[in-house]
């Protein structure tokens, strides 16, 4: 709001023209989006304490192929039902989705509690929660996505603060998980998490929103229902992702990326850093892809690039150093500094991406989308995991490492060449509740 709308009986002078000062930027912590940060901050924390559970507790009981299974049916459920996930966040609202798929945490990792307190869970159990916990993510990860523009009036500022407490979640979340299992027990730490759930489904259910612009529709996250089929409401989202050439493009790059860079790099950097340096050390570089992350989500917060995705593409050709310093064997003090480059990058891209993705699509399809594009991009690093141990069959793994390097320039280059990728301009912000208008694809 300007001067003269706050103070209209005041003179001016030319000295101080009204339309000299720009608009004041939005508040960004209103009512809405904190008790949507909230939730997905508790949400976070809790699935980054899951992986050291599922290490410690299963491991301990069924060694490191029940922890293998039970993650891979995680993550295969997850694969399979995300883009149904999409069509049922559009079809009855995103808010009521993720809503549900918290309580169904809820009660899946309290069965877990109560299994583990009673005594040593049996394996059936187990990969039975996996897989109801891997459908519920999938019915939530896509209205997460559709959500950020209803709750923030500026998506980029949003994603970034979003990006910081994941980075920091994933940073503290695995430690204080370790601690709890060493001062406790496997029940505790499974009690804990269906906590945090509960605390993100009262955070979201608490969310008002404020009805659409020219919708008569009392619940505004609440898209009009379709008449369509879900296999019509599929269709319509595929062909919504398809005629975005800058966003499919992307997608088949990063399954790439996740075959050949994200999907090996866990097992692969830490059996060289563990050998050669030992646990401890391969524990602090993921501590400083943390810190690096947070550093990324901060460096967003502050830059607002007219052609979002190209600077995205400059930032992830960072992300090269850290396959690279691993491969050539660099010492603590390099492989630390080449961790936080490149989680800064890969955090400055995914806030770029998400952005993108938010402004630049129709709202009632949105979700659908979403689902397209974590349905490629998961897949890819699912694949990309099954393939390292075979691959070692082929070469070392500081070679393949190399090629994961080499892989990761390659992929700048590509996404900065693509002109559908290079040329995508940032969408204006809007004020108040409307959406960000989207552009042509």
């Amino acid at each position: 709001m300007t001067t003269s709308q706050t103070q209209p009986h005041t003179r001016t002078t030319p000295s101080d023209p009204p339309a000299s000062r720009p608009p004041a930027r939005p508040p960004l912590w209103d009512r809405r989006f904190t008790l949507f940060f909230a939730a997905r901050t508790v949400s976070l924390f809790g699935d980054a304490m899951m992986p050291v559970a599922a290490a410690l507790a299963v491991g301990a009981l069924y060694g490191i192929s029940g922890v293998g299974f039970v993650l891979g049916t995680w993550t295969g459920t997850f694969v399979l039902l995300v883009l149904f996930g999409g069509v049922l966040a559009d079809r009855f609202g995103a808010r009521r989705m993720m809503v549900i798929a918290d309580v169904v945490r809820v009660i899946t990792q309290g069965v877990l509690a109560a299994a583990f307190f009673a005594g040593p869970p049996p394996f059936w159990l187990l990969v039975t929660m996996a897989a109801l916990a891997g459908a519920a993510v999938a019915m939530f990860l896509p209205g997460a996505n559709g959500m950020v523009p209803l709750v923030a009036r500026e998506p980029q500022r949003a994603n970034a603060t979003l990006k910081v407490a994941d980075a920091l979640a994933h940073l503290l979340g695995p430690a204080f998980a370790g601690l709890l299992m060493a001062l406790t027990n496997a029940g505790t730490l499974y009690a804990l998490d269906a906590g945090t759930f509960l605390l993100s489904a009262l955070c979201l259910a608490l969310i008002r929103l404020a009805p659409a612009v020219g919708s008569t529709d009392s619940t505004p996250d609440t898209p009009a229902r379709t008449a369509g089929s879900l296999r019509h409401d599929l269709r319509q989202g595929w062909q919504e992702f398809r005629a975005r050439t800058w966003m499919w493009a992307v997608i088949l790059i990063w399954m790439g990326y996740g075959v050949l860079v994200f999907g090996p790099l866990v097992p692969l950097s830490s059996a060289l850093v563990g050998t050669r340096l030992g646990p401890h050390a391969y524990g602090l570089t993921v501590s400083f892809l943390g810190l690096g992350a947070v550093l990324g989500g901060l460096l967003a917060l502050r830059l607002r690039p007219v052609r979002p995705l190209a600077a995205g593409a400059v930032a992830m050709a960072l992300y090269t150093v850290l396959p690279l310093c691993v491969a050539l064997g660099a010492g603590l003090p390099v492989l630390l500094a080449c961790h936080v480059l490149g989680g800064g990058a890969l955090a400055f891209w995914s806030v770029m991406w998400a952005t993108s993705v938010q402004t630049h699509t129709p709202p009632a399809v949105l979700n659908r989308v979403s689902a397209y594009e974590l349905a490629g991009s998961v897949s890819g690093i699912a694949l990309g995991q099954i393939l390292a141990g075979p691959a070692l069959t082929l070469a070392s793994a500081d070679r393949l490492l190399l090629v994961s390097a080499g892989t990761c320039l390659v992929g700048c280059v590509v996404l900065f060449a693509i002109p559908a990728i290079r040329t995508l301009r940032r969408a204006a912000s809007t004020e108040g509740d409307k959406r960000v208008a989207p552009s042509t694809p």
